[in-house]
């Protein structure tokens, strides 16, 4: 039997065929049902592998995470021994803090559901605030890639007259990373929220610049993205574009962002859009390895 094996679902079958490939690993696809009442049956291809890989990014994620889980189990029950998550997306980590009465705290309650079944998990860029590493909610081992070298590595090809530009404060230590490989001049700016559909930033000063591009790890309604580039040509910046890492892109969200001036966008990736331009699975498959 091998001893690692990736086995992929349908809706992540490129990035994990391209996993495969730089980390040189036999690859199968998982086969998929779905019941008319909604119910999932997964199937595993023999053989499981001593170490199990699931590849499966997690975006539009309710049905997913069952379907995942169960995935886990069939290959437990085909002799794996030890079974890793790789989901280039991970959900349900922004909700880390109870902000109204009743609510939970999802990225816990997620986190201790994939502990539970999987002995390691790997994800890129999870949306981390209140804690420093992802090990500290999901228990065992479990590790954030950062995909500053690769978004580094994209923007340092154009990077003539480039500004790099973060949304808010939290995005500074990501965007120095992205910089310093990129070589280019950067800024944060000040972010308030007002609602879901509605925030408010503001660049206290822009630096000359030809080009500015706007740097966020999820883009989902276009807002922060569109309220980045109305203020950067307020600010006399001549063309904005934008790179994020998870393009989840909600309907009317690209639409909104073009519509602010935003010229050019790129993504990662780890959620399959049009909009991919950036990959991430070299980084994954050098973590495969991880002791």
């Amino acid at each position: 039997m091998n001893q690692t094996r990736i086995h992929v679902f349908p809706d992540s079958a490129a990035f994990g065929h391209r996993l495969g490939r730089a980390a040189r690993l036999p690859t199968t696809r998982v086969a998929l049902h779905r019941f008319p009442d909604g119910e999932s049956l997964v199937r595993i291809r023999q053989p499981a592998g001593q170490h199990a890989v699931v590849v499966r990014s997690l975006f539009n994620p309710n049905a997913k995470l069952i379907e995942t889980i169960l995935a886990a189990d069939a290959l437990r029950r085909a002799g794996a021994q030890r079974v890793t998550l790789v989901a280039p997306y991970l959900p349900y980590m922004r909700q880390d803090a109870v902000f109204a009465a009743g609510e939970p705290i999802s990225q816990r309650a997620v986190g201790a559901l994939l502990g539970r079944d999987f002995d390691a998990v790997l994800t890129v860029e999870a949306h981390l605030h209140r804690v420093f590493e992802l090990s500290e909610v999901i228990p065992g081992r479990a590790r954030s890639l950062s995909a500053a070298p690769a978004i580094g590595a994209f923007l340092a090809r154009r990077r003539r007259g480039l500004l790099l530009v973060g949304p808010d404060e939290e995005s500074r230590p990501w965007v120095q990373a992205v910089a310093a490989t990129a070589r280019v001049a950067w800024i944060v700016g000040e972010k308030t929220r007002l609602g879901d559909r509605s925030v408010r930033i503001r660049f206290p000063t822009v630096p000359p610049a030809r080009r500015a591009v706007l740097l966020d790890d999820i883009a989902s309604s276009g807002t922060t993205l569109a309220a980045g580039a109305r203020a950067l040509r307020r600010a006399g910046v001549d063309a904005v574009e934008a790179v994020v890492v998870h393009a989840i892109f909600a309907p009317g969200a690209l639409g909104r962002v073009r519509a602010a001036g935003v010229t050019r966008i790129a993504s990662c990736d780890t959620i399959p859009h049009p909009t991919n331009a950036i990959r991430t699975a070299a980084l994954v498959a050098q973590a495969l390895a991880w002791k």
